[in-house]
């Protein structure tokens, strides 16, 4: 299914996404790699406020190259989520609504997915470019000194994702090798 949907996003408009849905993105999202994640821990360890609200927010695990002339951000692809899998559960603990990256997740970041109502997105690897075309600004908030590992607030207008792991539980990584076994096995019978 098609969805558009607007960010930040609500618990129950996260609720009716489904794990395949074809999802476009439109409003504000944060981006945020291993570096900013260690920190954003570390400060919450110390009873510190994280840089931005959290709650209903979605962070992009990337990290872009420069900006060309005239663009507000250069290359902007997704990093491998399961490098943020030490820190997931505990963003999503506090209110985090998703993510986007790609690749697998671990078994506490789905069960966090499933008890907060969150979702998992997927953003096309190797299609950094295109994606930058979907990203209308892009301001840097935080951790300044760690360079394309710095916190970021984008805004988005119909940024192409897919929901790999749904409030529920579903995870199309996991269903589409079954339906693709499936269909093989059929193929195979006639």
């Amino acid at each position: 299914m098609e969805r558009h949907i607007n960010a930040p996003m609500n618990t129950e408009d996260s609720k009716t996404l489904r794990a395949g849905d074809y999802v476009y993105i439109t409003g504000t999202i944060y981006t945020a790699r291993d570096a900013a994640h260690k920190r954003m821990y570390e400060a919450l360890e110390k009873g510190e406020s994280l840089p931005f609200e959290i709650k209903q927010n979605i962070i992009y695990y990337m990290g872009p190259s420069p900006a060309r002339e005239g663009r507000p951000i250069g290359s902007a692809g997704p990093t491998t989520a399961s490098r943020m899998d030490k820190y997931t559960p505990e963003l999503l603990d506090l209110g985090m609504i998703g993510m986007i990256g790609k690749g697998k997740r671990s078994d506490a970041v789905k069960a966090a997915i499933v008890r907060n109502g969150a979702v998992y997105f997927a953003a096309v690897g190797g299609a950094g470019a295109l994606l930058s075309k979907a990203i209308k600004s892009s301001e840097v908030i935080a951790y300044d000194d760690l360079g394309t590992e710095a916190i970021r607030r984008l805004e988005v207008e119909n940024f192409p994702v897919i929901v790999v792991i749904d409030s529920e539980g579903n995870n199309l990584y996991e269903t589409a090798i079954a339906d693709y076994l499936d269909y093989n096995e059929k193929a195979i019978d006639k």
